[in-house]
């Protein structure tokens, strides 16, 4: 089934009608399918009136008790994988209010005990200086205050002992010239002193002769239950274990290429200096 993010709400009420009409068509009742499935029949209910969206494994389990054919099998699975599958692209985003958007990514720190973050190319929100964010939204039209404002709020969470974080950045996110010089120098100390936190690891990887290919893609993985992944004009929101796994494996071998700890303030501290460093 081909990915079309337009589809993807479409999605979830044809996987349930789908589901539905595979059931019928054994000639099977809610119940019995619930018992072979070693599901409640009040899921199977809720899987079938689209107020559930099922995982895959659960997809796979119904179609495997009800007998469904081969091709059946690989369209439904197919309507699974995008049912499992959130695309929220920019421009709905700032036509609702890049405000918004802030108060979901709360919504999910908030629900989350485990961050990993991937960061290639800039530094992202909970680690930035003010001018830092500000710059970044500086390409969007109208008045930001507010969102920057939420940005900053949201710092507040990296102080929760209760939650962990890991941030990967390449060198090229840290060296990344969003804003002066010594802005971007003050951004790099801002690092090296999160980087002491004790429930906060940043990694940094530089750039070397043998720098492994890899994605070009921002992602961030929460606990194991969402993996978010952002586009040159959205983000997508994967919610099957399946595809968090992958990210997961993904985020463990940038993290063993990554330096911490006094490594990562070394490499911080030279950038800066570099950055500050009078020019001839």
């Amino acid at each position: 089934m081909a990915f079309d993010p337009g589809r993807l709400g479409e999605s979830r009420t044809d996987l349930a009608h789908a589901l539905k009409a595979l059931r019928k068509r054994a000639g099977w009742t809610q119940t019995r399918l619930a018992l072979r499935c070693n599901m409640s029949q009040t899921k199977v209910s809720n899987i079938e009136s689209g107020k559930l969206t099922p995982a895959l494994v659960d997809v796979e389990l119904i179609c495997r008790a009800l007998g469904a054919p081969v091709s059946v099998v690989s369209e439904v699975m197919g309507m699974a994988r995008m049912a499992n599958t959130e695309w929220k692209d920019f421009w709905s985003s700032r036509r609702r209010g890049l405000d918004k958007r802030q108060n979901e990514l709360a919504g999910f720190e908030k629900a989350s005990t485990e961050f990993r973050y991937f960061l290639p190319a800039m530094v992202t929100g909970l680690l930035a200086t003010p001018e830092y964010v500000r710059a970044s939204l500086s390409g969007v039209p109208g008045d930001q205050s507010r969102t920057v404002a939420l940005k900053l709020e949201r710092q507040a969470v990296l102080h929760d002992a209760s939650k962990r974080f890991t941030f990967v950045l390449t060198e090229q996110a840290v060296r990344w010239p969003l804003i002066p010089p010594m802005a971007l120098a003050l951004q790099m100390d801002r690092l090296a002193s999160l980087t002491r936190l004790p429930n906060v690891r940043i990694g940094v990887i530089p750039l070397g002769p043998e720098v492994a290919p890899g994605p070009l893609n921002v992602f961030t993985v929460y606990d194991d239950r969402i993996a978010t992944v952002e586009t040159s004009t959205g983000v997508l929101v994967f919610r099957d274990h399946r595809d968090v796994s992958a990210y997961l494996q993904e985020f463990a071998a940038f993290e063993r290429r990554a330096l911490f700890g006094e490594r990562a303030r070394e490499h911080l501290r030279e950038w800066a200096i570099a950055f500050t460093r009078p020019r001839e």
